[in-house]
């Protein structure tokens, strides 16, 4: 029997605003290890031009972004819900090796199974290179 990842759908404003809160700080350790298991063990993502598939796909997905996109800070905001989907805005700020900044803006869809796991994950994402003097995430 799978624990319950609380708070579970259908959502109220208050328990969206809470998943949409766990989730940035989740992503904001930037440990794949742990994020990966807010997700199904079967969790579809479309991440970009990615189709990941499964929790384990995820979490070296996840490895690899943050190998790449370094001091990675990130903010989220519920834009709409209904039951158990969730629409979020989001933006972040990351530096590649070669020290260029960026902020990435997106939005994703979510959906959650009756436990609290999100089961599909969409996401379309944009880059925009910045100065580190831009910057409005730290």
């Amino acid at each position: 029997m799978e624990e319950k990842k609380l708070p579970l759908p259908p959502f109220t404003m208050e328990t969206a605003l809470q998943k949409v809160q766990m989730t940035e700080d989740a992503w904001n350790t930037r440990d794949p290890e742990k994020v990966c298991l807010a997700y199904t063990e079967n969790t579809e993502w479309r991440n970009r031009t990615d189709f990941i598939n499964g929790r384990e796909e995820v979490k070296q997905f996840l490895k690899k972004k943050w190998e790449k996109e370094l001091e990675y800070k990130l903010k989220k905001e519920l834009w709409g819900f209904r039951e158990n989907r969730m629409a979020v805005r989001f933006e972040y700020e990351w530096r590649d090796k070669t020290g260029q900044w960026f902020r990435s803006y997106g939005n994703e869809l979510w959906e959650f199974d009756e436990n609290g796991y999100m089961q599909k994950r969409f996401a379309s994402i944009n880059d925009l290179p910045i100065k580190e003097t831009e910057r409005i995430l730290k």
